[in-house]
């Protein structure tokens, strides 16, 4: 146990609480959020590593050593892992690689009582950035479950009721997630994103498009001159257009948005096409509302400072250890 190092890794707990709620909100986290995580950890790190050096036993020495190989070589790289696959975003990479350079080993805490209560309380796993992770992954399952629970009580039973729910066309541009492919009848779905850097790049709104959809259709509809797309964020307000070059062969104007922004979330010209024409012609249309990690993760952080691993909690109450 080194008192002052995990006092001090404490302080990261207000950054990450920030992040979590920034990357709810907006789905966007700056990365200069990261740099004071990462020179808090690194001396952190580097003073855990001296005092052990320095004061502790071989067989100390040699477990901070795998400790630290664990959070540092394996469960960083592996958030990146996940983002190169798409599972992840560039912010939940990014945090789960500071907190394994934050806790690398598992932190010990004395709360003032009689008896006094040593945290974590229940056994975590040896590296402490596995606890977390796993932690995060048991929290993050209950979204999918609830939104089942309740697509169910409301009489909404089929696929797709454990991944997405049903919004009035309105919301569509201030909610965040995918517009998923086979719950709307489509052959692929699309980030919500992408539609709202469409919007933006023709300078129009869900509603002008509805309102007009046959004329919107035409590409000579699009405004003459390009506007910046931004990035498909809500809390950004960003407005745009552009003139398509094959006016005949391109409903909507989808393949000049594609060809003029280049990779906006994955989006096809034939995606964005069939998900305006779905969005223009029905009430209400079926999104995913997907779950910005950094929230479950920033909450199987603090489970695993307070509490400890919940896996292994779990596993010791079905009698599997």
């Amino acid at each position: 146990m080194n008192a002052p190092v995990d006092l001090l890794r404490l302080l990261a707990l207000p950054v990450l609480g920030w992040a979590a709620v920034r990357d709810r909100r907006t789905r966007r986290v700056a990365n200069r959020t990261w740099l004071p995580l990462v020179v808090l950890s690194g001396a952190l790190l580097a003073w855990e590593a001296w005092t052990i050096w320095h004061g502790g036993f071989a067989a100390a020495r040699r477990l901070f050593v795998v400790r630290v190989a664990v959070s540092v070589g394996v469960i960083a790289p592996l958030g990146y892992l996940f983002w190169w696959l798409g599972a992840f975003g560039g912010a939940d990479a990014k945090a789960l690689a500071a907190i394994c350079l934050c806790f690398p080993t598992v932190p010990s805490y004395l709360l003032p009582a009689t008896p006094p209560i040593a945290l974590p309380i229940a056994s975590t796993s040896g590296a402490f950035a596995v606890t977390i992770l796993t932690n995060a992954a048991l929290v993050g399952a209950v979204y999918p479950l609830a939104l089942a629970a309740r697509n169910a009580l409301a009489g909404r039973v089929r696929r797709a009721m454990a991944i997405g729910r049903p919004i009035a066309w309105s919301e569509v541009p201030r909610t965040h997630g995918r517009l998923l492919g086979r719950a709307n009848s489509l052959d692929m779905g699309l980030d919500l994103d992408a539609l709202r850097m469409y919007l933006a790049w023709r300078d129009a709104s869900l509603a002008e498009l509805r309102a007009a959809p046959t004329e919107a259709r035409d590409p000579e509809s699009l405004p003459a001159e390009p506007r910046a797309p931004g990035d498909g964020r809500i809390d950004v307000a960003t407005d745009g257009g552009r003139q398509a070059t094959n006016e005949l062969a391109d409903p909507w104007g989808a393949a000049a948005f594609c060809d003029d922004v280049g990779n906006a979330y994955g989006a096809s010209p034939a995606g964005l096409r069939a998900a305006l024409d779905e969005l223009t012609t029905t009430e209400t249309v079926w999104v995913s509302p997907g779950i910005p990690f950094l929230v479950p993760l920033f909450v199987g952080l603090c489970l695993a400072l307070v509490y400890g691993d919940l896996l292994y909690a779990a596993m010791a109450v079905l009698g599997v250890i």
